[in-house]
């Protein structure tokens, strides 16, 4: 299905900053004597479409003028339904990406039955996306299989017991993964070729339907993936030995047929693998590494999710576990291996009220910084005093502890990045990169947000020569025209 694709507009907000030289800063270039604004599809709406993998091993996303970029946002869309306003907001909020759920169900309601009204709604949520110029990344969703089993993502009729028996805990939905019947949904979703024919046709016509819009980053391919685990399902043991299995045989021979199912349809969309949730344990992942059969360089990724499992569990977080620690050590070897952009789908605490899950968000925000080109935090919606795991308080601002979240960053820069860093308690951000060949003729773009600069913000800079700055709708563009390769850039907002 093919629908008319809307041309996207900027629509510029007042300006919120103003450029002024610091004690060590660079004087911006006067208006009269420098090169004109920064075009807006290219500063305000950073498009990827290529990698670059610097000297730490990280690849990272690039655009057409080769800036890195480093898309970060919200998911949303799981159950609920999605509005101009919610990506509006989001957009206000200084976010360049949404992480769609879409369910299988709910594209083919009836076997060989597409909802045509769906695909509709999602091709809107795209043409607003493109309106405000976001990201999105539509992500193939489940959670314990589907509706068959109190869920959502695979449809019922898709659904395969062998008659065993499925007893639902009210007090633990993961453990749902683990019921009889739910493993033997799983092993006939990847080994029955009726079900695997179905699946494929489907991502194709989904593919056909939001193909051509900007705002279209990707797939990531399958929300959290399970199998069938051999013996007894709680031995951690037995999980760790079936998810390993998985990686290697079923899962991978899945993401191969997907990845062509997509490209049959969508030369340019960026696809997404992701591991099992055992990553979240310090678990690395087996997958193999993954072709691209579109024409030009590859365009895959890598999104695992980054959850604590006691703090899923009801605990508060315990900074001396270890947790962010072995995450990351086991979390890196994959996407450094096979140099894919690494982009976190899901993270973050169900509340961040107390000490422990406060101290989680600013700890994964940095660490997040250090290994992924992008991140998506669970979940847009507002709920007093962040209930659950909603990222807004009730009026819409940043819900209690999850401020980090929300904090200044340049989702586009014109160099190598490096250190970035919020200082919430004196209104002070500061981003500093290597200069390359990009960063004298392409801008970089620092998003500002009203929550953490509700007067506006100074701007300074130094390393980089006098900078041309251009500020609107809560950004500063940055251009650098005399910056020497190799020197460290630094750029500084300071909140009025």
């Amino acid at each position: 299905m093919r629908l008319r694709r809307a041309a996207a507009a900027l629509i510029l907000a007042l300006g919120l900053l103003a450029a002024t030289p610091g004690p060590a800063a660079a004087r911006a270039v006067a208006a009269g004597t420098s090169p004109p604004g920064p075009p807006a599809a290219e500063a305000a709406w950073p498009v990827p479409v290529a990698t670059v993998t610097s000297a730490d091993g990280r690849t990272h996303f690039t655009d057409r003028s080769g800036r890195v970029l480093r898309p970060r946002g919200l998911n949303l869309g799981k159950t609920d339904t999605v509005t101009e306003e919610r990506v509006a907001h989001a957009a206000r909020a200084g976010f360049t990406l949404l992480r769609l759920n879409i369910q299988w169900e709910r594209v083919e309601p009836r076997r060989g039955h597409y909802d045509t009204g769906y695909l509709r709604y999602l091709d809107r949520v795209l043409d607003w996306a493109d309106r405000h110029r976001m990201l999105v990344l539509v992500d193939w969703h489940q959670d314990v299989y589907g509706p068959a089993f109190g869920s959502n993502g695979i449809p019922a009729w898709a659904t395969r017991t062998d008659g065993l028996p499925f007893e639902p805990d009210p007090d633990d939905w993961f453990a749902g993964y683990f019921q009889p019947a739910v493993q033997a949904a799983f092993r006939h979703l990847y080994d029955d070729p009726d079900l695997r024919a179905a699946q494929t046709r489907v991502y194709a016509e989904v593919a056909a339907a939001l193909r051509g819009h900007r705002s279209l980053l990707g797939y990531d391919l399958f929300n959290e993936p399970f199998g069938p685990i051999a013996g007894d399902p709680l031995d951690p043991g037995n999980q760790i030995a079936a998810a390993a299995e998985l990686e290697r045989g079923r899962l991978a021979a899945m993401y191969r047929r997907l990845i062509g199912a997509v490209r049959a349809e969508d030369p340019d969309a960026w696809l997404f693998v992701e591991p099992t949730v055992l990553v979240g344990q310090g678990v690395p992942t087996e997958l193999p590494r993954f072709t691209d059969p579109r024409r030009g360089p590859d365009r895959l990724g890598y999104a695992p999710h980054y959850y604590d499992t006691a703090v899923e569990s009801g605990a508060d977080w315990d900074p001396a576990g270890g947790f962010v620690e072995n995450y990351e050590a086991a979390v890196t070897g994959y996407p450094t291996a096979h140099r894919l952009p690494v982009l976190v789908g899901e993270w973050g605490p169900p509340k961040a009220t107390t000490p422990g899950n406060a101290e989680l968000i600013r700890r994964q925000v940095a660490s997040m910084n250090g290994f992924a080109a992008g991140w998506a935090m669970w979940y847009d919606c507002r709920a007093p005093d962040g209930g659950g795991y909603c990222a807004h308080d009730a009026d819409g601002t940043p819900a209690p502890g999850k401020e980090p979240a929300f904090a200044p960053y340049a989702p586009a820069v014109a160099g190598t990045p490096g250190a970035e860093h919020h200082d919430a308690a004196t209104g002070t951000y500061t981003l500093t990169f290597t200069a390359g060949r990009t960063t004298r003729h392409a801008w970089t773009t620092v998003t500002l947000p009203v929550t953490a600069f509700p007067r506006g913000a100074e701007l300074s800079t130094s390393g980089g020569g006098p900078a041309v700055i251009r500020t609107a709708a809560g950004r500063a563009h940055l251009l650098f025209p005399g910056a020497r390769p190799g020197a460290e850039v630094r750029v500084t907002a300071t909140a009025r």
